[in-house]
């Protein structure tokens, strides 16, 4: 069932993806800072399926957002140190971004 929301197969995607990246972080950073982006992907991971089964969905949407703009910031973070290929980010900030057109879609839609 949760396969026939685009969000969340999207977000999967990024969950999957981030993973395979923060992998190759540097060892001094990979329990800190890799594992915080893989940490908060998988959190708006499992409140996209929070919501998808709540009746209220507003506050989990938009605790899913700003866990998205948590991410954004660390993948900067990973790009100015390097950790990350210019392309890794702007592919992932494509998908984020992507993501987040979805998430406000919804969010404006629970509002009406």
């Amino acid at each position: 069932m949760k396969d026939d929301y685009p969000l969340y197969v999207k977000w999967q995607y990024i969950v999957e993806y981030l993973l395979g990246i923060c992998g190759k972080f540097p060892k001094n950073v990979r329990f800190n800072l890799s594992n915080h982006i893989t940490n908060t992907s998988i959190d708006v991971l499992e409140l996209i399926i929070e919501a998808l089964y709540a009746k209220r969905k507003i506050n989990i949407l938009h605790r899913a957002n700003l866990s998205m703009e948590k991410i954004r910031a660390l993948l900067q973070i990973s790009l100015n140190k390097k950790y990350i290929s210019m392309g890794q980010y702007e592919h992932m900030s494509g998908e984020i971004n992507e993501a987040g057109q979805m998430l406000g879609g919804w969010i404006k839609s629970c509002k009406e």
